[in-house]
């Protein structure tokens, strides 16, 4: 499986709108083929509320980068979400865990 992350920083005061629309979005990824999981945290740091850590798991990396990015569903998800992004996030993609517990 390979594990997408990116960090999400929402601006400032908008983050109970940003979730509204990454719940309407949500759906839009999860019917993409490779799709296996998705989880978005909110940072506890204090200063830093309005910081979100999204991880995505497919199954091949080109069902993200190839797949989900060039899909009508992704242009509906970048309508939804990327307003909410100051600066825009850098996405990055990570294999298999070296080390487990």
């Amino acid at each position: 499986m390979i594990l997408e992350s990116a960090l999400l920083d929402v601006l400032p005061g908008q983050e109970d709108a940003f979730l509204s629309a990454f719940a309407e979005a949500r759906p839009l990824i999860a019917v993409q083929p490779g799709f296996r999981s998705l989880e978005l945290r909110r940072c506890l740091d204090q200063g830093r509320e309005s910081r979100f850590l999204l991880q995505v798991g497919w199954e091949r990396l080109e069902d993200h980068t190839e797949g989900f990015r060039r899909s009508a569903e992704y242009a509906r998800w970048r309508d939804l979400l990327h307003r909410f992004y100051d600066p825009f996030p850098e996405v990055e993609h990570y294999g298999e865990p070296l080390v487990r517990g």
